[in-house]
């Protein structure tokens, strides 16, 4: 099982980038799939999920302080999740990484907001 974040970077407040994570060893389309970061000197918090696609399609969901900012998105048919942070902040300078309910966290990619 291997999961390997990239696409992060340095940017200014205000800009955007992409995240990409890579999934392999496990059956990727049959989980969901999450996002968390942890920034300098604090915990792991949980940024966004998506589910597994059920009956409704993707349910996504987002802890509220990057709602309307952040949107999660997987491509099954690559084995990779996503992020596109747009709006930078400061706060969200951190280390991101995807996991899932049955996989250790992946690693990171660095984020880092900075004028």
């Amino acid at each position: 099982v291997q999961l390997q974040a990239s696409g992060g970077g340095l940017v200014q407040p205000g800009g955007s980038l992409r995240l990409s994570c890579a999934a392999s060893g496990f059956t990727f389309s049959n989980y969901a799939m999450y996002w968390i970061r942890q920034a300098p000197g604090k915990g792991p918090e949980w940024v966004a999920g998506i589910s597994d696609r059920g009956v409704a399609g993707y349910i996504t969901t987002y802890t509220d302080s990057v709602k309307g900012r952040f949107t999660i998105s997987r491509d099954s048919a690559k084995n990779t999740l996503y992020l596109q942070v747009n709006s930078l902040k400061f706060e969200d300078t951190a280390v991101y990484s995807c996991t899932s309910t049955v996989t250790p966290v992946g690693q990171g990619t660095q984020v880092t907001v900075s004028s």
